[in-house]
This record gives structure tokens, sequence and C-alpha cells, in this order.
């Protein structure tokens, strides 16, 4: 006579769904604005002022300095579409404040394009162009300290930048009370340290 086999419970698991990342191949692009990208760069910057981390600017603006701006763009429409499908997502600006000084302005990423390093790459290609443009330094004023010091930023006092004091600060209706750090990084070694610059966020694994 054949018995029964015993038959063990079927445990059904439910997998949660992650959210795919962006492949590589369909990152950002980062380029050059160009006068054509006045407009898409002042609305991108002033659909994100609400958050309170920017400081907004006029498209007359925009259109007098937009050709210090990095921007990065999405292509939508697949392989075959044309260059008016492209959509800026994020943007900043690489504003000199001296001849040795440069300022990391309008860094904005739109919500729909986060989490993928899309800020980095743009402080990173503005570091690079303000090596090449012969800046000792550059510095950011922000609400998010350690975002910029996880790139190599340090904090310091406000009076360590005294030209964004007197380029931008004394006039702005925020003065003294903005609640913003400043963070500075060096681009140049110095000639007398013949130790290599350590980020300060690597000193903290």
């Amino acid at each position: 006579m054949r018995t029964a086999a015993h038959v063990h419970p079927v445990r059904i698991v439910r997998r949660r769904r992650v959210a795919p990342a962006r492949s590589r191949a369909h990152q950002p692009t980062l380029r050059a604005a160009t006068s054509a990208d006045a407009h898409a760069i002042h609305a991108l910057i002033a659909a994100h002022v609400c958050e309170g981390h920017l400081l907004p600017r006029t498209l007359e603006d925009i259109e007098a300095t937009v050709t210090r701006f990095v921007v990065a763009c999405e292509t939508t429409g697949g392989r075959r579409a044309k260059a008016d499908s492209e959509r800026i997502v994020a943007c900043a600006d690489l504003a000199p404040l001296s001849p040795v000084v440069a300022e990391v302005r309008s860094l904005v990423v739109d919500a729909s394009a986060r989490s993928n390093g899309l800020g980095h790459r743009l402080v990173q290609e503005l570091a690079r162009r303000a090596v090449r443009d012969g800046f000792d330094s550059l510095c950011a004023f922000t609400h998010a300290a350690g975002y910029f010091v996880r790139m190599g930023f340090s904090i310091v006092p406000h009076t360590w930048v005294p030209e964004k004091i007197e380029t931008d600060c004394r006039t702005c209706p925020q003065f003294r009370r903005c609640g913003q750090h400043a963070v500075t990084m060096p681009l140049t070694q110095p000639e007398h340290s013949a130790l290599p610059l350590v980020p300060l966020a690597s000193l903290h694994g």
C-alpha cells in the first residue's frame, strides 16, 4: 500500500521592488551651457528656490553669465531623439570672486535626477575648469556642509572668504542670518609642502 508523501507547505516570499539604478549609458551628460540654455537654467533654479538652499537668480543675470554654467542633460525619446528633446536636469555656476578664488554657485539637481552622484560630477567639473582657468581655490556657501566635506572641502569661517562677503553678502537681505556654512578647497598644492594634500573627508574613512 502506497503511503502519502509528506508535503511541506510552500512559503511565498514577496520581494520588495527596488527602483533600478541608472546605467552608465543612461547617465545625464555634462556640457558647457550656451545662450540657448538660459531660460531652462532659470526655470530649474526658480523651481527649487522654495527648498530653501538656493538664492533666486533673474533671467537677465543668467543670460549675462550663462557661459559660466555647466549643465547636465537627459535625452528623451530614444536613440533617434533630436537635439530639441534634450532636457536640462542639473546645473552649476563657476562664479569668479577674484583672480584666485572661484565659487560653486546655483548648484541644483532636479528631484528626478538625484541620488546618482550628479551633483558630485558637477562640482568635479567646476573644479577642473577652475584649475584650467588659473584659480587657486574653490569655495561654496551652503546649508549642506557635509556634502561638500565629503568631496574634499573644509568648513571655514566666513571671514576666510572676504571676496564673497564683499561681492555678494553685504548686499544680500539675508546677510548675517542666512545660516549657510563657508567651505573651501585648495586647487593647488603649496610649494613648501612635500606631502600631498589630504581631503578632510578621508580622515573620517
